[in-house]
């Protein structure tokens, strides 16, 4: 892969190798002349929409306070000490969304949001850490990063949000538009403003071995066979009738480690896990869609593109978009691949697909999953 601006020159392969899980990187102009998606009234506004996940959090008379969105009123512009947090933002702007995917070189699996703070002059988190991955992109003013690759991350108790008890920075940066910071998981960082400011945030996908265990057991629950009921033909009598007996506890353990699972059953679970959307994740239907044979010849005209909020991946013959599974052929395979690949597919490749597929593209039209170009 080529060398890129928004590493500072480096491919994504010499970022992987040196950074990536490892150490920070401070990256002076990743995106040159880079300006603000949104102005601060419109981000505003998205944080007042009851479908945006959202929180205020002020720090006035040496007190922290939080509010979860929808926020309706913010405090003046001109009070010091406050910040506004927007969560993916790449949902709800086409322009975050594109800025997102030009972190495409981290697959989709792990790529998660855009997130943007807008803080006055000198708000910010406090000193804390994240568990995953983050690229911090200063949008707009200035912020002064304080960093530390301290061990000790025990954080202060009874606040509102986590913030480190003994913050003990290392280096310090003052970033200026289109400047980033690398930051990998549990590497303490503290952001202040400069004045207004906003910050980008793109984070990455970092779920608990504990939440997928749990939700994979609940995906197997589904699919598990196995026929009879407990029986004891052999039975003897006992003298300690409370007891649970070793004959009963081999019998019954003998039947359930008979539940086995594949590697196929690993990629059903991971695939439909990995691309469900969140839970105030919406999708707008077109207001008077197209019966199917006149969406496939429009389709084959102008080409489609996928919806920002819809994620879609593939592993062997496996489709996953939305949460949702299903298998192909390999002649349709290609094609799915490249749409999920390039969240986009000409009229070329529509054309060559089977008309299960295309009943498919139909339906997920329908939905509001994608879009003619």
């Amino acid at each position: 892969m080529k060398k890129l601006t928004l590493l500072g020159g480096l491919t994504p392969a010499q970022f992987f190798r040196d950074y990536w899980h490892k150490k920070p990187l401070l990256i002076r102009q990743a995106i040159p002349g880079f300006k603000p998606l949104l102005t601060r009234q419109a981000l505003f506004a998205l944080a007042a929409q009851e479908d945006v996940e959202s929180r205020l959090l002020t720090h006035f008379d040496q007190a922290y306070k939080l509010e979860n969105g929808p926020i309706e009123a913010v405090p003046d512009i001109r009070q010091k000490n406050w910040t506004l947090l927007v969560q993916s933002v790449n949902l709800h702007h086409d322009a975050a969304d594109a800025l997102l995917r030009q972190f495409r070189f981290v697959p989709d699996a792990r790529l998660d949001d855009l997130m943007i703070s807008y803080a006055t002059d000198n708000g910010g988190v406090g000193p804390h850490f994240d568990s995953y991955d983050v690229f911090l992109l200063q949008a707009h003013g200035q912020r002064r990063w304080r960093i530390g690759a301290q061990k000790d991350l025990t954080i202060i108790e009874g606040l509102p949000l986590k913030i480190l008890r003994n913050f003990e920075p290392d280096q310090e940066f003052v970033l200026e538009p289109g400047d980033m910071l690398y930051l990998p998981p549990h590497y303490a960082h503290d952001g202040i403003a400069v004045g207004e400011c906003m910050t980008y945030s793109i984070g990455f996908r970092a779920p608990a071995y504990q939440e997928l265990g749990e939700a994979f057991l609940q995906f197997m629950a589904d699919s598990i066979d196995l026929p009879g009921k407990y029986a004891d033909p052999d039975l003897k009598p006992t003298a300690h009738p409370a007891e649970i007996s070793r004959a009963m506890l081999s019998r019954i353990s003998e039947e359930l480690i008979k539940v086995q699972f594949t590697a196929d059953d690993m990629a059903l679970f991971l695939g439909g896990y990995l691309s469900e959307p969140n839970a105030n994740v919406t999708f707008t239907p077109p207001a008077r869609p197209l019966s199917l044979e006149k969406f496939i010849q429009a389709a084959i005209k102008r080409g489609i593109t996928l919806s920002r909020k819809t994620q879609m991946l593939y592993r062997g013959k496996h489709i996953f978009i939305n949460g949702e599974s299903f298998s192909v052929a390999r002649a349709d395979k290609n094609a799915l691949d490249l749409l999920a690949d390039s969240r986009a597919l000409d009229g070329n490749e529509i054309a060559t697909t089977s008309i299960d597929v295309q009943e498919a593209l139909h339906l997920w039209y329908q939905d509001g999953w994608l879009n003619l170009a």
